[in-house]
């Protein structure tokens, strides 16, 4: 692969011949496009002449094959060679800023290039070795076949990304619209060939030391999906579906998957076009049982403190931040499941001041474990921190708790020497929008307001997330600003989903083979997070006798493990009884599968029905009311026992203050910035851009590619449910779509993205809505690492450096000296300028930054 980077004033890249050409940073930056083509060229008729029987040359059927493969790529490659100098000629159009040379675009450009200096480095092993004794012909022509289908879908997606040049504003990534460009994405995502880019190319577009880390996430996703699929239809008896005995049983048949790339592809494309979101879910919480956990724990930094909080729902007051006479009650979650316990995970590499405290203690759970104390001596006890970080985790809104991400949390708490208070939300599908963001700005709010509890002076508070948590930690900031209380000091956002809509764009045309983010995988965990899973409801089955006494004893069995003092709290406190189902997540190492898990009928009881009565309403009232805050002078507080007390149509005020907000207008929302367009740039835009194909009217029936060209495609299509719900453009659920009134006045954002994500435009563009009404934002760009690296973090070089430079990111928002006052000013009291945010210099090799002044130093 080739490799690039950036030293001093000039540009050092690697092409096809191995040697470095320097550069000027003088304008775009174009790639020696002609080289690496003729060496395309060269290696592939060298070795096609040579397999075609010549003099010397072999034959026979595998012989056939690696000819064919070669003239096929050659093909291919004559149709990209104009697109690809096309797109490097305009691509920097579309970047945040010149120092930040990121986009869909130039993405998808990268990844191209990529395949073809893969097949450039196979073509020259085959020339080297093809005449040893050692030499396998059907190998190496399976490894050809396997690129020359890559490039074949690139070329189509390269095609499809020429159709949004032409469809799309002037700078905009994304086609703001459902209906059209992004159906007709969504029409051929489902019927195009991916098993290619999962068998024996998978992560060929990474780095290189990260893909033996994936190439084990598909062999284990397959093995696990067919024993998934077992564990379904032949063991449905024997109650829930155990995660830890799935991956257990798919360690004795991921062989044949290890040893057969192609099987491994064509069973990949088929679990991630046809499973559900309970497989899914089911599958990313393996991390979460108690083996794998385990390990992780002994290679992580190690922690004085790591406790997991059940914090009870009751109502409190916290000061305005515009007058601290007057208060703001804080309600506790209601949406769908009715009040219950919020779930949280404090850790701290010392422990401090408060965190062994009776009142914090009382909210403890066993899970955890003990806080670590010395032998025979009391503790001794830090003074508090200034620092704190609150931090929602990823997991597509559907899986993982704050356990996954336990190894980078305590780096980071040792690394900023903080403490830091991971929220576990519900998840979807059982707790579907806006239960997380209900639980997650409720969790902020108890944080400022029992800021001694947690070891924290309650000075500087940063709110740190990655993927779905990215997007909460925008959304809380949001909330936090319409109920007028005190802000976080600033936001870090890794590969953030600001935009949960259908939208197409030129990065999120990758996820037709990302490994980890394919589209129809996000599309359910989407769905299901706007309420639209259809599989939530459990069916009634019946049960055997012995299947209910294995589930009731392993119901005990989890009983016991709870812990007496847990028990005895339990009583003492009813509104933490309901912690388990409320949450419905994996810290206990047993999932259950909705096709599995036998229910028996009984009485229902006031609560289940008022629970019911509850998600039904919420989800009938979602678009129905208008936003309202109540707030209450500090002589006339709120009786938290109110909350309680009142009658069920009260509950659901909270809910609709998020879920009812009306559908932003196209003139609230300031998509991009540039209003003048210079004719030359739209000349160059429009010479590699491509209209709409003729009889585009007749959707079902449009031809997409031009002729003589068609993509290779799936035996069966994959299963794109995607809702055109309004509830996706609720400015809560999709950020990027706010107006611009909603954006304004929120705290510093840092935003560490991925340069092949298929999220990457999701970062670019909510960098440049909050550029564009001046709010201060830096944007990191880390280079060939894939969407979701921070739980990676254990596995490379390169993950440790990512996760490095998001914990820089948090550093600085601890660090940076007060802004001045018309920044502290609350939305809502300033309707004037904003200031631009003023960061240090912190360089690494990894990433690229830039901050929202224009014109402002390049640190590469």
């Amino acid at each position: 692969m080739a490799s690039r980077r950036k030293s001093g004033s000039g540009v050092l890249e690697k092409g096809a011949n191995g040697r470095r050409s320097s550069k000027l940073k003088d304008g775009p930056i174009v790639m020696d496009t002609k080289a690496v083509f003729t060496a395309l060229y060269e290696v592939c008729e060298e070795n096609a002449t040579f397999f075609s029987g010549g003099p010397k040359g072999p034959t026979g059927d595998a012989a056939q094959r690696l000819v064919d493969a070669m003239l096929t790529i050659q093909k291919h490659a004559r149709s990209l060679e104009p697109v690809i100098s096309g797109f490097a000629a305009i691509y920097h159009h579309f970047d945040f800023d010149p120092h930040i040379p990121a986009n869909g675009y130039r993405s998808l450009v990268k990844v191209v290039r990529c395949c073809l200096l893969h097949i450039i480095h196979k073509g020259r092993y085959v020339a080297s070795n093809r005449r040893s004794i050692f030499f396998r012909v059907a190998h190496n022509a399976g490894e050809m076949e396997a690129y020359c289908s890559a490039l074949c879908q690139l070329r189509a997606l390269l095609y499809l990304a020429q159709r949004l040049l032409h469809d799309n504003s002037h700078g905009n990534l994304f086609f703001q619209e459902e209906t059209g460009l992004s159906q007709s994405f969504l029409r051929e995502y489902a019927s195009m060939h991916k098993g290619c880019f999962y068998g024996r190319c998978v992560g060929f577009q990474f780095t290189p030391s990260i893909r033996p880390c994936l190439q084990s996430i598909a062999i284990g996703l397959v093995s696990f999906g067919e024993n998934y699929k077992k564990h379904q239809s032949g063991i449905v008896e024997s109650g829930a579906i155990t995660s830890y005995g799935v991956a257990a049983s798919s360690f004795f048949t991921s062989g044949k998957f290890a040893i057969d790339p192609e099987l491994r592809g064509q069973e990949y494309e088929r679990i991630t076009q046809n499973l559900d979101v309970h497989f899914w879910k089911t599958f990313w919480n393996v991390t979460e049982t108690e083996v794998l956990a385990g390990l992780a724990s002994m290679t992580s930094a190690q922690v004085k403190v790591n406790r997991t909080l059940s914090v009870p729902p009751v109502s409190f007051d916290l000061p305005l931040a515009a007058d601290p006479t007057h208060s703001v009650t804080i309600s506790p979650p209601v949406a769908h499941i009715g009040p219950g316990p919020v779930q949280m995970r404090l850790i701290s590499n010392e422990l401090r001041e408060g965190q062994d405290s009776e009142k914090l203690l009382a909210m403890a759970r066993s899970e955890g474990g003990p806080i670590s104390l010395s032998l025979g001596l009391k503790p001794k006890r830090s003074p508090p921190s200034p620092w704190l970080v609150v931090h929602y985790h990823g997991g597509g809104f559907v899986a993982q708790t704050s356990k996954s991400h336990e190894p980078y949390l305590k780096s980071w708490s040792q690394d900023l020497n903080a403490p830091v208070l991971s929220v576990d939300y519900s998840l979807a599908p059982e707790a579907p929008f806006p239960r997380a963001l209900e639980e997650c700005f409720y969790a902020y709010c108890w944080a400022i307001k029992n800021h001694n509890l947690l070891g924290w002076t309650g000075e500087r508070v940063c709110l740190a997330g990655d993927s779905a948590g990215g997007n909460l930690c925008v959304t809380v900031s949001m909330r936090a600003v319409a109920h007028g209380v005190r802000l976080p000091d600033g936001i870090m956002a890794a590969y953030p989903a600001t935009l949960l809509t259908a939208y197409a764009s030129p990065s999120r045309l990758l996820s037709l083979m990302d490994p980890l983010l394919p589209l129809s995988v996000l599309s359910r965990c989407l769905s299901a997070y706007a309420g639209m899973d259809s599989q939530v409801e459990k069916q009634v089955e019946k049960v055997s006798t012995l299947s209910m006494v294995k589930r009731d004893t392993a119901l005990l069995l989890r009983d016991f493990r709870q812990g007496a003092s847990n028990w005895i709290h339990s009583l003492l406190d009813p509104n933490r009884a309901n912690a388990d189902t409320v949450r419905k997540s994996v810290s206990d190492s047993t999932l259950t599968s909705p096709h599995s898990e036998p229910s028996v009928p009984v009485a229902s009881s006031d609560f289940s029905g008022i629970r019911e009565s509850l998600k039904s309403q919420t989800c009938q009232n979602l678009t129905t009311h208008t936003e309202g805050i109540s707030t209450s002078s500090s002589h006339n507080k709120a009786n938290p026992t109110t909350t309680y007390t009142t009658p069920l149509t009260d509950y659901h005020n909270p809910i609709l203050n998020i879920t009812s907000l009306p559908e932003s207008k196209p003139e609230d929302v300031s998509f991009f910035l540039s209003k003048e367009v210079d004719p030359s740039v739209s000349s160059s835009i429009s010479a590699i851009a491509v209209p709409p194909p003729e009889g585009e009217e007749d959707a079902e029936n449009s031809r997409e590619f031009p002729e003589g060209f068609e993509p290779l495609r799936s035996e069966q299509l994959a299963e794109m449910k995607v809702d055109s719900s309004p509830i996706f453009r609720n400015p809560y659920m999709s950020p990027l779509l706010a107006p611009d009134n909603m954006l304004v006045g929120l705290p510093p954002i840092h935003i560490v993205a991925c340069a092949l994500d298929p999220m990457l435009d999701d970062s670019v563009m909510f960098a440049k809505r909050l550029r564009n009404v001046g709010q201060p934002v830096t944007l990191c760009v880390v280079d060939d690492l894939p969407h979701g690296f921070l739980s990676l973090s254990q596995l490379s070089k390169e993950t440790r450096e990512a996760s490095n430079v998001c914990m820089e990111r948090i550093k600085e928002v601890f660090t940076v000296k007060d802004p001045p006052p018309e920044m502290r000013k609350h939305r809502k009291l300033e309707r004037t300028n904003h200031g631009a945010s003023a960061t240090k210099g912190a360089s690494s090799k990894l990433f690229q930054r830039t901050t929202s002044k224009d014109g402002g130093p390049a640190v590469v």
